[in-house]
């Protein structure tokens, strides 16, 4: 079964979005990713902050990139669920790392943690219908 059938088999609340949406928010998303986070990696390289301060982008980084893989590859909700809250775990250590330091890449990123917020909700549901 491919990893789109699979997900639309599962159980979900009635207030899941479409799955249509995903792909936009996530291209909008992606794109504010790029800027704020690439300027927190030149700022560490060119020694502007302190490189704990872009630990937390970087670890925000690959658990983002691991959900798709535990979601869809292994279609596994568990790992995925414990993924999102590491992802909006980090996500919230970095706005706090970065707001002393360059307090613009930190409000750049409310579109990104409030969607994450809303997607944790949203995981931590359809394990919890689907366990």
């Amino acid at each position: 079964m491919n990893s789109y059938n699979w997900y639309s088999q599962l159980i979900k609340p009635r207030w899941s979005p479409p799955s249509y949406l995903f792909g936009p928010v996530w291209s909008v998303l992606y794109f504010i990713i790029f800027l704020s986070f690439g300027s927190v990696f030149y700022r560490a390289f060119t020694k502007q902050i302190p490189w704990i301060v872009a630990l937390p982008f970087a670890l925000n980084l690959f658990f983002n990139f691991m959900f798709t893989y535990l979601q869809f590859g292994l279609k596994n909700n568990l790992y995925a669920a414990i993924d999102i809250l590491l992802i909006l775990g980090t996500l919230i250590w970095a706005i706090t790392a970065i707001y002393p330091h360059v307090k613009w890449i930190a409000y750049a990123q409310v579109p990104y943690l409030l969607w994450v917020t809303f997607a944790t909700v949203l995981q931590l549901t359809i394990t919890y219908l689907n366990r």
